[in-house]
């Protein structure tokens, strides 16, 4: 008898809150309270959007969430930590999942929940799905398979090619992607895609 599909849930397009996403956006700072809005969208079309509230300026710090899953009315708080930083300088912000109690910095919508990814079961980087031929393809040939995101990037309206005369990194690690490229002989490419 044949496997059942498995089909694991993706941690690549789960819809997930970041701590990164609320300090670019000064959510973060002390003893203030700010709301806003996260749209979620995937190749230029809006799939979500969340309503969130944070409170710093209270003793035990908290994000506030409210969102409409599946037509039902969802709005619960996630406790928000200090912790020091490990360099001795400044501390590192948090959430403590609510669920687990653990530290983390992204929270994924599971079920309905926002939580730490250790409870979405069977879950799965989209990297990992892939077969071990593409994943040979894409050591051999992944230069060539990602030139259309290196020029995308290449040409953005801001980037920044140097800084204070020299070359950034981002520049050169884009650079080398696109001279890697240049040196896998097409034919090789044509013969392995015909395997």
């Amino acid at each position: 008898m044949p496997k059942y599909y498995t089909f694991p849930t993706l941690y690549d397009e789960v819809k997930t809150v970041k701590i990164a996403f609320l300090k670019k956006h000064g959510y973060l700072k002390p003893n203030q309270w700010q709301s806003g809005t996260i749209i979620w969208s995937r190749n230029g079309v809006e799939t979500g959007s969340i309503s969130i509230s944070v409170n710093t300026a209270q003793e035990s710090p908290f994000l506030q969430l409210s969102y409409n899953y599946n037509d039902v009315k969802k709005s619960y708080q996630i406790e928000l930590k200090k912790v020091p930083s490990n360099l001795g300088k400044g501390f590192l912000w948090f959430f403590v999942c609510p669920e687990t109690f653990r530290l983390c910095r992204k929270l994924y919508l599971y079920n309905g929940i926002f939580r730490h990814r250790e409870l979405c079961n069977g879950g799965m980087y989209e990297s990992q799905t892939h077969s071990k031929k593409y994943r040979l393809l894409d050591k051999q040939f992944g230069a060539i398979f990602k030139q259309d995101e290196v020029c995308s990037e290449l040409y953005k309206k801001h980037f920044k090619k140097t800084y204070a005369g020299k070359p950034t990194k981002k520049y050169l690690r884009l650079m080398a992607i696109k001279e890697a490229a240049k040196n896998i002989p097409y034919y090789e490419f044509e013969r392995a895609m015909m395997l």
